[in-house]
């Protein structure tokens, strides 16, 4: 009798429904980079609070400059120096001017600002008690950066579920935000099974493997916005396997583990979740990664991945970490998918759904996109998978593609919700 397989679709989505974004913290805003707002911010004052030069110049007022040419030069006197910081006390009057910095406040009565370079100096250094002249009319509000132009008091500066990006975090400062309110980064427990695997940096035995898998595992869940924290290597013992898994349930929002026993994979992790928790699925139909346990164990959720690293890779990527960015409170958003030519013929007789190690690159002559394979699908190996930048998409069902048809391709090293 076949086996019955659940549908990614249907897996991803249990998983979603069993994982609750995290609770709030307040941090830095420099640290809030990268990471999605929990809350609206509100601006406390105008951006910028006042009129200010967008370049070294002179201000005036444009009203006086009406009819400058090179050969009929309007003349002012340079009555004040303002440089960032300082501002320059009364009004402009008519026929006045005064030498002006980047970011200083336009002057009462000024309406432009005129670059120092197209700027002649007639006499004096061009500072204060100098003359000046100009040679072209300059419109009212040249180089002049307006009061509130990037917001005003009492406006929402950046939504909740934005993400903060390094200017960002300018710019909350700029509103007056010094610590910003964020869902914490999730603590995902990893644990390595099998008692074939050694530490990376241990010279394996012989029938020794080193444990490469809590390594990418724990990359993949930091670069997915978590709190990676290693709980060591249990070997194919029950007894063993759960004391871990315990202790991560314990300290942990969500445990993965990746392997399986002896007697088969997962007889001993989806035999303790069954036990003591809650099985929500055991089999889906993807390849690689078929076997994969989710559940529940104390309330937390639990992930049991496979111990082949390509399947424990794709495992990951298209289940936990779409949990873990609804954790961090990111909006829900796939990986962007792309439109690619096959440059070679790929058959597929399983009736799965195939996530192939590939590399798509944009053909430079005729500016398509061409997708090519990876030489060897071997779910051991995690070269292919560092040198690919997507995963060929063939969905269920026996087929046979031929160079020059087109493909779907999940681009794993674009953030979800790029648009391509």
């Amino acid at each position: 009798m076949a086996e019955t397989l659940m549908p990614l679709e249907d897996a991803q989505a249990i998983v979603l429904e069993n994982v609750d974004k995290t609770p709030l913290v307040e941090i830095p805003v420099w640290r809030a980079a990268g990471s999605p707002l929990a809350e609206d911010v509100v601006a406390d004052i105008d951006i910028s609070p006042f009129a200010n030069s967008a370049m070294d110049g002179y201000a005036l007022r444009s009203a006086d400059l009406v009819g400058a040419t090179p050969e009929a030069p309007v003349e002012l006197e340079v009555v004040g120096h303002e440089a960032a910081g300082h501002v320059f006390e009364g009004a402009i009057a008519p026929g006045q001017t005064v030498r002006i910095m980047t970011g200083a406040p336009v002057p009462a009565g000024a309406d432009a600002v005129v670059k120092y370079e197209i700027v002649d100096v007639l006499d004096g250094d061009g500072n204060e008690g100098s003359r000046v002249a100009f040679t072209a009319p300059a419109k009212m509000g040249e180089n002049v950066r307006a009061a509130g132009e990037e917001a005003h008091a009492g406006d929402i500066v950046m939504h909740a579920g934005e993400v903060v990006t390094p200017a960002g975090a300018g710019l909350l400062s700029s509103a007056g935000c010094s610590k910003v309110k964020v869902h914490a980064a999730p603590r995902v427990g990893i644990i390595s099974l099998g008692t074939e695997l050694v530490a990376p940096g241990v010279k394996p035995g012989r029938g020794q493997i080193r444990d490469s898998n809590s390594s990418a595992l724990m990359a993949e869940a930091l670069d997915a916005g978590a709190e990676p924290v290693f709980f060591g290597i249990a070997p194919d013992d029950e007894a063993a396997i759960a004391e871990l898994v315990h202790r991560a349930v314990a300290e942990c929002d969500f445990v993965i583990t990746s392997g399986g026993a002896s007697a088969g994979d997962y007889d001993y992790v989806t035999a303790l979740v069954k036990r003591e928790g809650t099985v929500l699925f055991d089999r889906i139909s993807m390849r690689p990664g078929k076997a994969i346990t989710f559940g529940l164990i104390g309330g937390k959720p639990y992930l049991g991945l496979s111990g082949n690293p390509a399947a424990a890779y794709v495992g990951f990527e298209m289940l936990a970490r779409p949990a873990i960015r609804k954790m961090r409170g990111f909006a829900p958003a796939a990986r962007p998918v792309q439109r690619a030519v096959l440059t070679h013929g790929v058959r597929k007789r399983q009736d799965r759904r195939f996530f192939d190690r590939a590399r798509v690159e944009r053909d430079p002559e005729s500016g398509e996109l061409r997708v090519t394979e990876a030489k060897t699908q071997n779910s051991a190996l995690l070269g292919t998978m560092q040198r690919a930048n997507c995963l060929l998409r063939i969905m269920e069902g026996p087929c046979e593609l031929a160079a020059g048809d087109v493909v779907d391709v999940v681009r794993v090293d674009v953030p979800e919700g790029t648009e391509l």
